[in-house]
């Protein structure tokens, strides 16, 4: 089964539970005449809801590539999740909003036979389908089945206190469940807070995963021309799309067409490895270094000697145009990596007046 199969699957699977739900409740709550139980009946309907974002974001993304998005429509589902994280955070704030209310105008609580059932029947719905989506969520790399399951997963959590609240009133008679639902509230919150920063971040564009760069440098290694491998950029269009770039070092002799045919065999044994698609490799040029290129190299790397330097890669010496190329990778830690990096070249140029000091400060994007 494809993925976006799984996840419409799992989305569906969601939106029929909410709906059981919702109908047992209303059955219960006309019959009782309880007006909270119909009421909890329509808010199951609103959990639904998110199933049907995820259903639809899914659907969204899977479209085929066009001229205005040549990449797809990947994105869409990290919106998707935005918009259920969304949905959690009104959840939780209307929650301490009426705990709020509760708290400083109490009432005494009315446990029923027949609702205490109902919660606890939700509960275990709740459970179940909340790891479930959740579970597969992660399994198929969706923010929005992983963001619905934490939704599904809270709501347990709220009548959960319920049960308590219900528990301890009517054993000792102390009503605690707005204190109780100041107190989830603030975790529902909490939670819709972190989902949405997640699910920005991965639109704002994250670091290449440990994982993913090592295997990545890996299959790139495995060529015996490869003498090394750096500069890993990836762009993510969603979450089956990522699209990058890298540097490699080779031996200075090898000829364009050489290059060309060891590019070509890179980019598709890193498809086929990492499903990773690479557009553009080049090269730094892995010379048999002479004696001024050996000197000068030992003195880059003795500038470069210092705190937060986490890599210099990209060295090459121009002597017919008396030029001098390297990159610096400092880590972000580091709040003066701009001075730092000046330090750096200006150090270099120094002891070699007579060059011109081409350095650049790399990002920090992946570890390599």
């Amino acid at each position: 089964m494809t993925r976006d199969k799984i996840i419409i699957r799992t989305g569906v699977i969601g939106i029929i539970a909410n709906v059981f739900l919702s109908a047992f409740k209303a059955v219960i709550g006309l019959l009782s005449g309880s007006i909270a139980i119909t009421l909890d009946a329509v808010n199951n309907l609103s959990d639904a809801l998110s199933s049907v974002i995820t259903i639809v974001s899914t659907k969204l993304a899977g479209r085929t590539p066009d001229k205005k998005h040549p990449y797809g429509h990947g994105r869409i589902e990290y919106i998707g999740a935005v918009i259920i994280s969304v949905i959690i955070l009104y959840a939780g704030i209307t929650s301490l909003v009426e705990s709020v209310k509760k708290i400083i105008t109490p009432e005494t609580p009315d446990y029923s036979a027949v609702g205490l059932v109902i919660i606890a029947v939700a509960v275990a719905v709740k459970i179940v389908l909340g790891l479930y989506v959740r579970k597969t969520g992660e399994s198929v790399n969706s923010d929005s089945l992983v963001a619905s399951g934490k939704d599904a997963l809270l709501d347990a959590v709220i009548s959960t206190s319920t049960l308590a609240a219900a528990a301890v009133f009517l054993i000792w008679g102390v009503s605690l469940e707005a204190w109780l639902g100041a107190v989830i509230s603030l975790v529902i919150i909490k939670a819709g807070i972190d989902t949405l920063r997640e699910s920005l971040s991965s639109i704002l564009g994250e670091r290449v995963e440990g994982e993913v760069s090592d295997k990545i440098r890996e299959t790139v290694m495995s060529f015996p021309e490869v003498k090394g491998m750096y500069d890993l950029v990836l762009h993510s269009y969603g979450p089956e799309m990522r699209i990058g770039s890298l540097h490699i070092e080779v031996p200075s002799h090898f000829t364009a067409r050489t290059l060309d045919l060891l590019e070509r065999k890179i980019a598709e044994k890193v498809y086929a490895d990492c499903g990773v698609i690479i557009t553009g490799i080049s090269v730094y040029s892995a010379s048999d270094r002479k004696s001024l290129e050996n000197r000068v190299f030992s003195d880059i790397l003795k500038a470069a000697d210092r705190d937060g330097v986490l890599q210099i890669h990209g060295f090459m010496l121009d002597e017919e145009n008396k030029e001098i190329y390297f990159d610096v990778i400092i880590d972000y830690s580091d709040k003066k990596r701009q001075e730092l990096f000046e330090s750096i070249a200006a150090e270099v140029g120094s002891k070699y007046p007579d060059y011109k000091i081409k350095a650049t400060l790399d990002a920090d994007a992946a570890d390599l």
